[in-house]
This record gives C-alpha cells, structure tokens and sequence, in this order.
C-alpha cells in the first residue's frame, strides 16, 4: 500500500478536525475501525476508512447520535449513494443559508447608508406568519397566539437554535429513508422521539399540554405530513415522508 492510502490516527485527526481520542473512540462503537494496526500499535486508515469517516462527520452534522449513526452505516449498500443524499441536504441547506445571509446583508447596508429597511428583505427565508390561518383553522387561534408568542419571545441566538434543531431532525429523517432502516428500527425509533420531543416544546400544540391528545396529534400530523407537499418537501419528497409518517405512528402507537 502507497503512502496516500495509508494515514496514521494523528494525519486523520488534524485532517478531520477531530481528535485521536475521538477515532479510537469512534474504533470501540465498531464506528471506525482502523484498515491496520502497525508493529507499534498505531491506528492507520486507509482511503475507505476516510470515506467512512467523512459519513460519520456528516451524520454528526444532521444532529443523529452515535448509535444512530451506527444503524444507518450497517444498513448502508453504497457509500456513494449515502454521499449523495447528503450532498443534496448539503445544497438546499447552502441555499437557505445563502438568503439568509443575504437578507442580513441588506439589513446591515441599509443601516449603513440610513436607508430604509424593507420587511420582506430582513425575513426572506424564515416568515413564521406564514401559515397563521392554517394553524387557526387547524387548532384554533389560542394556539397559534401561544406559539407566536413564544417565538417571538426569542432572542436571535435562541432563534438559530431552533431552526438548527429543526434542520437536524429533517436531515436526519431524509438520511434513514434514503437507506434500508425500517420505520420500526431502533434509529427510527430514536428519531421519532426526538421529533415528538421537539414538538412537545412548541407551546399551544397538544403535545406541550399536560390533558393534549397528543397521540392524535401525532397520527394526524404524520398523515399530514404525507399528504401535504409542503411537508413533504422537508424530508426529500414522498417516500421520505411515508417514512417518517410510519415511523411517527409506530412510535405513538408504542409510546403514546
């Protein structure tokens, strides 16, 4: 084996940005065993093992835990189709992320110049009113005050934090349908429990009240979000919503 298929832990680790402590732990979860051992008993890795790595890195990025993460490399048939799944949730976030700092952009230059600044410029890509009637028609208008308030009651860090967690459960939903989980494995399990949990923390929805019909909730808004594109379109289409829309309901059948 030539040098360029052939690193050693500490090559990998600066590469990755990581540490040696975390790649012998990731050795232990059988996340990344190392391609060989040295006489010396160093870790050394070769090109597949980067491949792997760069997986596992990614999936870490979308929020899934370690043991998820394990789930859906033991399910994985091609590394290649595992990349590009990812390299499409890689674009739309670059996408959304590329308004939005636009949007901020136009704020600051405006500011600058003590021009007036244009509403739909500073909240192009994260309009929250935007389904109000909906929500009201759905679960009436006292939700909706109660969630509206909450979120405007967020600072902008806050804020940032919610859509990363937002952005995490819908990368990680679109990373399992794209392989051969089941809606019933432990990875989709986990999944589905962080996702009620989310939803348990937005006030005025069912699950955030102690007397909710949250098991309801949750089968209604899984059959939604099949039937509606609009939701759909957050976990990569169709499929990847059937899966997530299974997934939900297995769990609130289970646990709710």
């Amino acid at each position: 084996m030539s040098n360029s298929d052939d690193w050693s832990i500490q090559h990998i680790a600066a590469l990755a940005g990581t540490t040696s402590r975390t790649l012998r732990h990731y050795d232990s979860l059988g996340l990344l065993p190392p391609s060989r051992i040295a006489s010396n008993g160093y870790r050394h890795y070769d090109r597949q093992s980067l491949m792997r790595l760069q997986r596992i890195l990614l999936l870490r990025e979308l929020g899934l835990s370690l043991p998820a993460i394990a789930a859906v490399l033991a399910q994985e048939e091609s590394a290649t189709s595992a990349l590009r799944t990812h390299v499409t949730w890689l674009r739309s976030e670059q996408d959304r992320l590329s308004r939005l700092i636009e949007s901020v952009e136009k704020t600051i230059a405006a500011e600058a110049a003590g021009e007036d600044i244009m509403a739909h410029d500073m909240f192009d890509g994260f309009d929250h009113t935007a389904h109000k009637e909906e929500v009201e028609q759905r679960w009436g208008k006292e939700a909706y005050a109660k969630s509206d308030a909450w979120w405007r009651s967020k600072d902008a860090s806050g804020k940032s934090t919610w859509k990363a967690q937002v952005a995490a459960l819908n990368s990680g939903w679109i990373a399992l349908a794209s392989g051969t989980d089941a809606p019933a494995s432990p990875a989709a399990q986990e999944l589905a429990r962080r996702h009620v949990a989310w939803l348990s923390s937005i006030p005025g929805t069912p699950t955030s009240a102690s007397d909710g019909d949250t098991r309801g909730y949750i089968l209604g808004l899984a059959a939604m979000y099949v039937s509606d594109e609009r939701f759909a379109a957050n976990y990569g289409g169709t499929s990847g919503a059937e899966f997530v829309r299974d997934a939900l309901t297995n769990f609130a059948e289970r646990e709710l």
